[in-house]
């Protein structure tokens, strides 16, 4: 017999508090933190601690999260690159290059809206939209 580990108390929980962006950016994921750090003033840098690993046909993939904590604040961001050596975090969304998760304290709709503009205001950015918890089917493989 085979137990399985139910994820879906801990997601809804994981989730909670956050907001997610899809990105369409088709550079590097170094290239585009540097753009966003110019951008905001922000400081993500790569957190291998929370780096998301996925095993699949007998294969690992690595998935990296650059984070940045606002100071004087309990708000995180955290930005993951969505795909790896043919694989995808959420497959559901295989055309977004990166998943901008905004988690901790309470933001407003204007907030995620001003994000959301300066994100489009990259060059190499052809796409952000929001993503609702609904349309998310593998929300697990966003946990870490």
């Amino acid at each position: 017999m085979k137990l399985k580990l139910d994820m879906s108390g801990a997601a809804d929980d994981f989730f909670c508090d956050a907001h997610l962006l899809g990105i369409v950016a088709p550079i590097r994921d170094y290239q585009f933190c540097w753009q966003l750090n110019q951008r905001f003033r922000f400081q993500f840098r790569v957190n291998n601690e929370i780096e998301i690993q996925m095993n699949k046909k007998n294969r690992n993939y690595y998935f990296p999260i650059y984070q940045y904590a606002e100071p004087n604040q309990y708000l995180t961001h955290y930005l993951y690159k969505n795909h790896h050596d043919g694989e995808y975090l959420l497959p559901e969304f295989r055309h977004l290059d990166f998943l901008w998760l905004i988690k901790g304290d309470e933001v407003g709709a204007t907030f995620i809206a001003e994000i959301i503009q300066n994100i489009r205001a990259i060059n190499a950015v052809q796409l952000v939209t929001e993503l609702t918890n609904e349309k998310i089917k593998h929300k697990e493989h966003l946990i870490f």
